[in-house]
C-alpha cells in the first residue's frame, strides 16, 4: 500500500466535497427563496356568479386591493352556473399552490350541500378558509300596498290568511328561500314560495304587486326601499342598518333567534400550505382596514369582517349546521 497515493486520494475527496457544498447549499437556499418569493406570479381569483352581482362586486373590490398589497395581478374569473358550484368545483380541483383561490358567498358552501342530491366538492373538507370579509344582512321588503307596517302586522296577516301569502326569492335554496322558510318556521306561518332567477325579476314582480313580500340582499333591496316602491319592515342581522335607522332587526320585532343573511369570504383549495394561508390572511386583513374599502361595502349594507383562518373555519362550520337544520326542517331540495 503507497500512503502517498492514500493520501493524495483522500485529499480529491476533500476537494470534490468541497466543491459539492456550495452547490448544495445553492440549491436549499434557491428553494428556501422561491418558497418566501411567493407569489411570484399571478393569482387566479374565482368568483362563482356572473358579474355585475354582489358577489362579483365585493371580490373585484377585494381583488383590486389584494393586489396592491402583494404585488401581483390578482385576475378575477367569473365562473358562474349551477348556483355557483361550478366555481367551487373548479377551485377544489386547483392545485393547492395559492395560485388559485376562491371568492365565496354563503350559498354553494353552507346552504346548497343540503339541498343538492349529489355535489362535486366537498364543502367543508374541500377548501381551506383564509379570511371572512364580511357579512350582508337581508332586508324584508313587502309591496306597499299590502296593509303591513310591521313584522307583528305581517304575522297576523299570515295567520289569518294561511297560504295566500306569497315571498319570493332569486333561486330555489337561495339565501332569500332559506330565510323565508326559516321565518316560516319560528313564526309559525303559512306562505307561498315564488323562486326567481336572480332579485331583478323577483323585485319587479314585488313592486308590481304579484308577490307580496320578499328577503332580499341588501344591496338591491335598499335603493328601492329608499324610494318608497316598496316598504322595508326588519333587517335580518343583529344589529339595525345605519341606513335604516328606523328599521328593526327581525328579533327587536319578535321573532327570536332570527338572524340571517349571506357573508363573503376568501378560500384556497383544501392542502394548501398553512405558511401561504397565514400570509394570505395576513394581507387579506391588512385589504380590510382600507378606508375606501369600508365605505363602500358599507354603502351596500355589508359588515366588514377579517380575522384568522381559524376563526373563519368556525363561523363556517357553525353556518353550515345551523342552515342544514333548516334546509332539513323546510323539506328544501334542489334538483
Amino acid at each position: 500500500m503507497n500512503p502517498f497515493t492514500d493520501f493524495s486520494r483522500a485529499r480529491r475527496g476533500v476537494f470534490r466535497l468541497a466543491l459539492a457544498l456550495p452547490l448544495a447549499c445553492g440549491l436549499a437556499f434557491s428553494g428556501a427563496a422561491q418558497a418566501q418569493a411567493y407569489p411570484n406570479k399571478a393569482i387566479k381569483l374565482i368568483i362563482p356568479y356572473a358579474v355585475g352581482g354582489s358577489t362579483d362586486q365585493t371580490g373585484r373590490l377585494v381583488a383590486q386591493s389584494l393586489s396592491i398589497r402583494l404585488g401581483q395581478p390578482v385576475v378575477v374569473e367569473n365562473r358562474a352556473g349551477a348556483g355557483g358550484t361550478l366555481g367551487h368545483d373548479l377551485v377544489a380541483k386547483s392545485p393547492a399552490d395559492g395560485y388559485t383561490l376562491l371568492f365565496s358567498a354563503a350559498g354553494p358552501l353552507t346552504v346548497t350541500p343540503h339541498t343538492y342530491p349529489k355535489l362535486s366538492y366537498e364543502p367543508v373538507k374541500g377548501f381551506e378558509p383564509i379570511t371572512l370579509v364580511a357579512t350582508q344582512p337581508l332586508l324584508l321588503v313587502v309591496n306597499p300596498a299590502l296593509k303591513v307596517n310591521t313584522v307583528a302586522d305581517l304575522i297576523r296577516d299570515a295567520q289569518a290568511r294561511p297560504g295566500k301569502l306569497s315571498y319570493g326569492s332569486f333561486g330555489n335554496g337561495s339565501a332569500a328561500h332559506l330565510a323565508g322558510e326559516y321565518f316560516k318556521t319560528l313564526a309559525k306561518v303559512d306562505m307561498v314560495h315564488v323562486p326567481y332567477k336572480g332579485s331583478g325579476p323577483a323585485l319587479v314582480d314585488l313592486v308590481g304587486g304579484q308577490i307580496d313580500l320578499m328577503f332580499d340582499v341588501f344591496s338591491t333591496a335598499a335603493p328601492l326601499a329608499k324610494s318608497g316602491k316598496l316598504r322595508p319592515i326588519a333587517i335580518t342581522s343583529s344589529e339595525r342598518s345605519p341606513q335604516f335607522p328606523d328599521v328593526p332587526t327581525m328579533q327587536q320585532a319578535g321573532v327570536t333567534g332570527f338572524e340571517a343573511g349571506t357573508w363573503f369570504g376568501v378560500l384556497a383549495p383544501a392542502g394548501t400550505p398553512k405558511p401561504l394561508i397565514a400570509q394570505l390572511s395576513k394581507e387579506l386583513n391588512a385589504v380590510l382596514e382600507d378606508k375606501g374599502l369600508r365605505d363602500t361595502l358599507a354603502a351596500q349594507g355589508a359588515v366588514v369582517r377579517g380575522g384568522t383562518p381559524a376563526q373563519f373555519s368556525t363561523f363556517f362550520k357553525a353556518e353550515f349546521d345551523k342552515w342544514g337544520k333548516i334546509v332539513k326542517a323546510a323539506g328544501v331540495t334542489t334538483d
